[in-house]
């Protein structure tokens, strides 16, 4: 999505298909293609009002006149953009602004070009409020794990951990990094194989979060370690070591997290680390 010139004698040997969005990259393509070799696909990435990557209006004469003349091993596979706030109704003008931007100049484009690319524009929350913008593809994104918009789709992600150890805190103890957890004498402390390191983050901490431990909420107590962290279950009866903690398993949790951590759900899943393991089902 956003290869560097220096990369693209491994994206042409690997038969890979880069996105093309400045002028720099797209002479590094040209030069790439004048060699011998397989042809290069490419997709030309517009800024239609994102102002993150992507050629904008000033750059259509030279860019139309680029693939007019552009070597024979440049094929153009698709034409895209990205929309910035699909997902508000606030900025729906602005969103009609960049789809209609979107038309007109890649139907520009389109004119010098052979074969007709594929066009796509629209992201999760984009499928479901602008339906009738679908062009040739989406980008579902996010909505893979049925997250982040409103799609009638099942959430396929869900976050696990296990209780390490149990233990009661004695009169005057206090619980992890900097005596932060202070509980009043008797409390049981549920010590969580998670941590900051996993992307369970230290924000979490001293109450801002609550896991789920036998289908009751649990409060965080104290500061997130590295690979631990701790969660008062004196509430919770019957409760043993080895039991399942449940952090998220949907929209709502992953909200309460993002809240905590005033952040998105974005950021919070894409903080969870390689070192977690992964069981995956076949349904």
């Amino acid at each position: 999505m956003n290869t560097a010139p220096h990369e693209l004698h491994l994206v042409r040997r690997h038969r890979l298909e880069p996105v093309v969005y400045s002028w720099q990259g797209w002479q590094a393509l040209v030069k790439q293609a004048q060699d011998r070799g397989p042809s290069i696909g490419i997709h030309l990435e517009l800024d239609t009002g994102m102002n993150r990557l992507g050629f904008g209006a000033a750059d259509l004469p030279q860019l139309e006149q680029a693939l007019a003349t552009r070597p024979k091993g440049l094929v153009v596979k698709g034409i895209f953009s990205h929309l910035a706030a699909s997902e508000s109704a606030e900025h729906d003008a602005f969103t009609q602004q960049q789809q209609q931007r979107f038309d007109d100049w890649s139907q520009r484009l389109m004119a010098v070009l052979p074969r007709t690319p594929l066009r796509h524009l629209l992201n999760s929350a984009g499928m479901v409020r602008w339906p009738n913008a679908p062009y040739d593809m989406v980008r579902l994104g996010i909505g893979l794990y049925g997250l982040g918009a409103p799609l009638p789709l099942q959430p396929v992600l869900t976050l696990k951990t296990s209780i390490a150890q149990l233990r009661t805190v004695a009169e005057g103890e206090t619980v992890g990094y900097g005596r932060q957890g202070a509980v009043p004498a008797g409390t049981r402390i549920a010590v969580l194989s998670i941590g900051y390191a996993d992307g369970f983050l230290r924000g979490l901490g001293n109450g801002a979060a609550t896991v789920r431990i036998r289908g009751q909420a649990a409060p965080t107590v104290g500061n997130v370690c590295m690979d631990m962290c701790f969660v008062d279950v004196s509430h919770i009866s019957d409760v043993q070591e080895g039991d399942e903690v449940l952090v998220f398993e949907n929209q709502a949790d992953l909200n309460r997290l993002a809240e905590a951590l005033h952040t998105i759900p974005y950021e919070v899943l894409t903080n969870l680390s390689e070192r977690l393991p992964r069981v995956f089902y076949d349904a």
